[in-house]
């Protein structure tokens, strides 16, 4: 399937054949599927999108009709559900638009070009996202376009602008191209009157003059010269892949500032940026190119040096009588001249003040230069130059690797190893054409597993490349050689940090020795300065990271050294410290900002944990509530082990004696969640006990939590109510957001006993707002599988369906075992209720086997039921007696009146189906009594199951003897009969 949004929206199959897609709502849903180019876009951004301020009276329901029809069309693959909406599966080889950017990028622009059919979305044109789609794609074309004329027309070759330019009649560069195209077709006179015609139009429309570029041209156009630069720069041998929007920026900031320098690591493409950048700039007399590295010899040292190179390359003769600045200034003055300085890192002084004396004397001149550190001068514009991003960084290797090894080529097969490749290289050009070279002789995953010895696996370049850039291990050499004694100590102790740390984190672990804590501050700025330590995120705390290659450089110089052990153990210390300091801290008012912090540091956390295990029982509680199930198994022990053994889905082991209370409620917090209220009962008991001794608030609300749902499952909801309400008075009081979500739970649970749906949905919608912002993946699940019932006892099937399987799909991706069961098991109940007697079974029988494997039998109690019924929906009476009876045992054992009810229910069924209609009357009598003994009757949105019975045993019996046996029910409630 393919699609297409650069013209009228259009859609064609494998073979080129067009695809209908039917009815205008749907056209313009995948229009926005379309537009967000893979990403998934939010469900109420949708249905606005849709309906505007008019939606449908189930905007959810009816936006997955509409997202059911586009799949009958596209195919269920291709729409996709991903948190928080829908996406379509797209890429380069199924859009024209990504097909479009890939071309550019790899500099078929022509190719590009061609895959224009019209204005983009041409049929939406009244809509607001498709006329700033159109708006910034056809910027894109248009540059594109720009690009491709420029190309042309500097080869010789004519092209036709005329068109474009009616279109956009103030677009200067679009407008100097078409001045040359004309001049080089010998229409001259008509190229100059071009330039008048947008002379007077921009003074009439804007009170502005053409720009420099423009006028540039137009004064070659008079004297009849050619339109292009002389210049120095070298021919590109290969094609700049993923620099086109980097190109466009520093040009124009070439624009408005007379000295700009790209900086950046070493390896990250500043040469090949700036020449790249050079070439496109049209308003200059001359460009040149200077090449600076090699120049700092001890042999050729000093001031002079700089200036002496400057000079060989403009062709400024020697004068023993002229300093060779003033002999600069005077072959620069009164001219446009782009100056390019490449390499200046080794030369930064002399380098800065050349610069500097030049800018002061030739008003024309522009110096582009390249450095791993800013000259500092106040006229510099400093522009770091990024990584690729991963999607260039795979086309970037892909081509090398095509040209290294032939029959290379992306498959589905390989694209997962080459993106861990781009990756694991930092998107760095240089690494990824090194390891380009190797792929013929190791293929991509040898090449990936392989990367742990970097620096081994590339050593060997180009040959036509500089020594610095043959090896992964000259080009971080070439940085190393330049730093003082107290940047190589902080830098080489910094590659300890996993992915990065905070300020204080840096001191502790870089400070001493020949560098005092104090000083760690202004050595990690020079670090940054020098581009080797990546620069701290400016919107929030500084965090400094390296660059892998960097990191796994500095971790061989920490060795040398022989520091690493050291090092790794202050690492690990100062990561203890902030896990011990973030226990507390993650049950009060501050639990978000702690567990943020947390979150930043969590690579570090995991190498901490290798050099001290112990530091594991200090992030019990973080584990938990970002749902790391399976990580705290791996690195806890005891009774916390045994918990998260639980959650992740297997079987609880015997547990001596507990000593820490939180230890003791974990435990019965986990027993009751998979079912075993009893053995739960019995650590949140103890552990209640202990935190009211201590005067712990936390952790009495927690074990009050646990006791509601015991309560609950007794049947005793005055208890569970009381608990409830203190639990969540302590917690509010704490301004813990984890323990305010627990009473949202308790508090939905007794709306929805009441038959009270909208609040049930009010206060577990809230829960799930709270469960978000904590990020607390296990309370996420529950609380969508919370609003999936209520939505079952309101009959609304499909959102039902969606937040039980969104609900399961994140227990699984994390996974808690218990969450995925819960979803599972409200799938079963919605299945059933909608007639899917075999998918209700399928889910069931899986659910039962869980419920075996961790040991929690009696919990199965709704399972049975939920068995029992689907068997005498299919007419089978005698396994749902069996089932029905089986449960009702198990649910004896609960010793709740309700489970109790239940199973009674269902046991009716299965008589009421065998003819006995007067033995389930009695045992529906029993059922009622059983629930009124606890004050709840069954509310009238959950007797679907009851009312079929009922109404099969009274046609059966008549109404006289149905009551007659009913009545005898209620009043022996001991006997289940």
């Amino acid at each position: 399937m393919r699609f297409g949004v650069l013209g009228p929206l259009a859609v064609w199959a494998a073979d080129g054949t067009p695809v209908r897609v039917p009815e205008a709502k749907v056209r313009l849903l995948l229009a926005h599927l379309l537009v967000a180019e893979g990403r998934p876009v939010p469900v109420d951004r949708l249905g606005s999108a849709l309906w505007g301020d008019r939606p449908p009276g189930n905007p959810g329901n009816t936006l997955q009709t509409k997202v059911s029809a586009l799949r009958r069309v596209l195919g269920r693959d291709v729409v996709t559900w991903e948190p928080p909406g829908y996406a379509l599966r797209v890429d380069a080889g199924s859009s024209d638009l990504l097909e479009f950017r890939a071309r550019v990028a790899a500099g078929d622009r022509g190719g590009a070009l061609a895959l224009w059919r019209g204005e983009p979305l041409a049929e939406f044109a009244d809509e607001p996202f498709a006329v700033g789609f159109a708006r910034r794609v056809g910027e894109e074309r248009l540059a594109a376009l720009e690009d491709w004329a420029e190309a042309r027309i500097t080869a010789g070759h004519p092209v036709e602008l005329a068109d474009e330019v009616a279109r956009h009649p103030l677009r200067e560069r679009l407008r100097g191209l078409h001045m040359r195209a004309l001049a080089l077709a010998g229409r001259q006179v008509e190229a100059l009157e071009g330039y008048a015609a947008l002379r007077r139009l921009l003074a009439e429309e804007q009170g502005l003059e053409p720009g420099p570029d423009l006028a540039r041209v137009h004064r070659a156009l008079l004297a009849q010269e050619p339109a292009g630069p002389r210049t120095n720069l070298p021919a590109p041998v290969t094609e700049l892949v993923g620099r086109a929007g980097a190109v466009r920026e520093v040009r124009a900031l070439l624009g408005t500032s007379r000295l700009v320098t790209l900086t950046g690591p070493g390896g990250v493409g500043k040469t090949r940026l700036a020449v790249e950048t050079a070439r496109a700039v049209t308003a200059a007399d001359c460009v040149w190119l200077v090449e600076l590295a090699g120049l700092d010899r001890a042999d050729r040292s000093g001031p002079a040096v700089v200036s002496d190179a400057v000079a060989a390359v403009l062709g400024v003769r020697e004068d023993a009588a002229e300093p060779p600045a003033e002999r600069l200034v005077a072959a620069v003055r009164g001219r446009d001249v782009l100056l390019v300085l490449d390499n200046c890192e080794r030369l930064v002084d002399p380098v800065a003040r050349l610069v500097s004396d030049l800018l002061r004397a030739a008003p024309g001149l522009r110096v582009l230069a390249t450095s791993q550190e800013p000259l500092g001068l106040a006229a510099e514009a400093v522009w770091s130059v990024p990584p690729l991003e991963l999607p260039d960084a795979v086309r970037l290797f892909t081509a090398r690797a095509s040209a290294a090894a032939p029959g290379f080529a992306p498959t589905p097969d390989n694209q997962r190893a080459v993106a861990a490749i781009c990756r694991r290289l930092d998107g760095l050009p240089l690494a990824l054409e090194l390891a380009a070279t190797r792929v013929r002789a190791l293929g991509v995953d040898t090449l990936l597993e392989r990367l742990d010895d970097r620096f081994r696996l590339l050593a060997a370049g180009h040959r036509d490349a500089p020594p610095r850039q043959r090896t992964l291990r000259a080009m971080i050499d070439w940085s190393w050689e330049l730093l003082p004694a107290a940047e190589r100590t902080v830098l080489r102790r910094l590659a300890v940090a996993v992915e990065g740390c905070d300020l204080a984190a840096a001191e502790a672990i870089c400070a001493g020795g020949d560098v005092p804590a104090r000083d760690v501050a202004d050595v990690l700025a020079a670090l940054v300065n020098r581009s080797l330590v990546v620069a701290p995120d400016q919107g929030g705390p500084p965090r400094y990271r390296l660059l892998e290659s960097v990191a796994d450089y500095g971790r061989e110089r920490l060795r040398e050294a022989g520091e690493l052990d050291a090092v790794r153990r202050r690492h690990a210390a100062h990561y203890r410290a902030l896990a011990e300091r973030a226990d507390p801290e993650l049950r009060g008012h501050d639990q978000l900002a702690w567990l943020d912090r947390l979150d930043a540091d969590t690579a570090n956390l995991r190498a901490a944990l290798d050099v001290d295990p112990g530091l594991a029982r200090h992030l019990a509680w973080y584990w938990f509530l970002r749902g790391r199930v399976q990580e705290a198994r791996r690195h806890l022990t005891g009774p916390w082990q045994v918990g998260f053994t639980v959650l992740a889905g297997h079987a609880a082991t015997p547990v001596g004696e507990v000593d820490d209370p939180r230890e003791d409620w974990f435990l019965g917090y986990v027993l009751s969640t998979v079912g075993d209220m009893a053995s739960g009962e019995r650590h949140t008991e103890r552990a209640h006990a202990a935190f009211e001794a201590r005067g712990d608030d936390w952790g009495v609300a927690a074990a009050l939590s646990d006791r509601f749902s015991q309560a609950m499952h007794r049947g005793d909801l005055t208890l569970a109510r009381h608990a409830a309400e203190r639990a969540g008075e302590l917690f509010t009081a704490l301004g813990d957001r984890w323990g305010r979500l627990q009473s949202t739970f308790a508090l939905g649970t007794l709306a929805q006993l009441t038959g009270d749906y909208p609040e049930a949905t009010a206060v577990h919608t809230e829960g799930l707002r709270l469960a978000d912002e904590l990020r607390a993946w296990p309370e996420v699940s529950f609380s969508l599988s919370w609003l999936g019932r209520v939505a079952l006892l309101t009959e609304d099937f499909a959102a039902a369906r969606a937040y039980h399987e969104k609900a399961r799909r994140i227990a699984a991706d994390h996974g808690f075992s218990p969450g995925e069961v819960y979803a599972e098991t409200g799938l079963a109940l919605g299945a059933r209720r909608e007639g899917d007697l075999d998918g209700a079974e399928r889910l069931l029988l899986r659910i039962h086997d869980w419920h075996r494997r961790v040991g929690s039998e009696v919990g199965a109690t709704l399972v049975l039921a939920e068995r029992g019924f689907v068997a005498e929906l299919r007419g089978d009476a005698e396994a749902a007696r069996e089932l029905q009876e089986e449960g009702l045992r198990l649910a004896r054992r609960t010793r709740d009146p309700r489970a109790v009810a239940l199973g009674q229910e269902g046991v009716a069924g299965a008589r009421a189906l065998a003819g006995r209609h007067e033995d389930a009357a009695r045992l529906l009598g029993r059922a009622a009594a059983n629930r009124l003994s606890v004050g709840v009757p069954l509310p009238p949105a959950q007797r679907y199951d009851v009312d079929r019975i009922t109404a099969a045993a009274r046609a059966a019996l008549g109404d006289e003897r149905f009551d007659r046996a009913f009545a005898e029910g209620s009043a022996d409630v001991g006997d289940a009969g």
